[in-house]
């Protein structure tokens, strides 16, 4: 039996989102419904999620002391890490001295927010078909894993990425020579921690990608199931995500492939709580990329799709609560992008936005715009995904950022 406390009680479940952008503040709206006291953190004031959770923090997450420090003094249940650029070695520690439980385990949150750490447990540890990779700490190494030894290296094109970054930030593809200086400056700009070391991946020739939604809840037993909900397709732009769509038709033995690939990753992380994985597929051919141990962006289409988003899905899963992962209806997702440079911005068309029809839209509350940086999303729900697709591309355009 799951018992839950009362916020700002003596008896209050209390639970701390390491990052509180868009996904992690849709993770605490979910956990509020449910009566759970909120701790927010993130490395700058009003970020999101800290203008809904109970109590806010600012603190370098990657600081060991820092983050030893707050977790000793707030005394969450739960800690569930939201984004890479944290001292995961921490949390380790106070994981096995007792202090806390990690989301979905510290040692999940160490091996997924870096790429080397994940790629060499599923490649060399599970087995499981990647794209052909090789990690570099220098712009001579990344040329010579290209270039290889009588033409056995990676070769063009190939995607070259930090071995920690968020949202694409510092991936590029590159399909020549003229291109690698290029894209090392690229991933030494964009990569948050772990700063100096890529990998670089041969590129696959797939038909598509998914994002396979998997999660670890506790069946009526007291044991942990694995649930899955419908592929999501999504479209990616530099590293980015821009559009995303649920159901994603595959053929039968694709889907199943998929699930066996998620499972077989998700159950070595082990834990509670949803799982992204990511997958290259071609024909009935499927690759793992990437896997992360959290809401995944492109699932924010799910708030439009199914009876439990793929925030109450994690929210649940980490309380020890039951899931439901059924499709409510067809639907799809558009990123509203800032397009300009300043804080405080105001959003025009959010009216002519909403009379396109079935549409929602979330504006995450960022205190600061960039041109390409997320600011809000689109939603669409259809019978048809095509349909909804359409409706949430022409809602996502009549949203107009602009300077105050």
């Amino acid at each position: 039996m799951t018992t839950l406390g009362t916020p700002l009680s003596p008896r209050a479940t209390k639970v701390m989102l390491l990052g509180s952008g868009e996904l992690g503040k849709e993770v605490l709206i979910a956990l509020q419904r449910l009566g759970v006291e909120t701790i927010a953190v993130d490395r700058y004031d009003n970020a999101p999620g800290q203008q809904v959770a109970h109590h806010s923090r600012t603190i370098t997450m990657s600081d060991p002391a820092q983050l030893k420090a707050l977790i000793e003094a707030e005394r969450p249940h739960l800690v569930v890490p939201e984004i890479e650029a944290i001292a995961t070695p921490m949390l380790e520690q106070l994981e096995a001295a007792g202090v806390v439980r990690v989301i979905p385990t510290a040692r999940a949150a160490r091996l997924t927010m870096d790429r080397e750490g994940i790629r060499r447990l599923a490649a060399e540890t599970l087995g499981l078909p990647t794209s052909p990779y090789k990690f570099c700490d220098s712009l001579a190494e990344l040329q010579a894993a290209i270039d290889g030894v009588a033409g056995q290296g990676i070769g063009y094109p190939c995607v070259i990425k930090p071995v920690m970054s968020s949202s694409g930030k510092g991936q590029s593809k590159i399909d020549g020579p003229s291109d690698v200086q290029k894209a090392w400056d690229y991933a030494m700009a964009g990569g948050r921690v772990g700063a100096g070391r890529v990998i670089v991946e041969g590129f696959i020739d797939f038909d598509y990608e998914i994002t396979q939604l998997t999660v670890r809840a506790l069946g009526a037993d007291g044991q942990v199931e694995t649930h899955f909900c419908e592929p999501i397709g999504h479209i990616q732009v530099s590293g980015d995500y821009v559009e995303s769509w649920q159901p994603h038709p595959m053929p039968a033995a694709a889907l199943e492939r998929s699930r066996q690939i998620a499972k077989t990753v998700t159950d070595n992380l082990g834990g509670q709580g949803l799982y992204g994985v990511e997958l290259f597929v071609k024909g009935e051919q499927v690759w793992f990329s990437e896997v992360s141990p959290r809401p995944h962006d492109t699932g924010l289409v799910t708030l439009t799709t199914q009876v439990q988003s793929e925030f109450e899905l994690h929210a649940r899963a980490i309380l020890g609560l039951p899931v439901n992962t059924a499709l409510r209806s067809p639907g799809a997702s558009a990123v509203i992008y800032g397009g300009v440079e300043a804080q405080g911005i105001v959003f025009d068309g959010v009216d002519e936005a909403l009379r396109v029809p079935n549409t929602d839209l979330r504006l995450f509350g960022k205190p600061e715009s960039f041109m390409k940086r997320r600011m809000g999303v689109a939603l669409a729900f259809a019978a048809d995904v095509e349909v909804a697709r359409t409706n949430a591309k022409l809602a996502a355009s009549k949203v107009k950022p602009r300077v105050a």
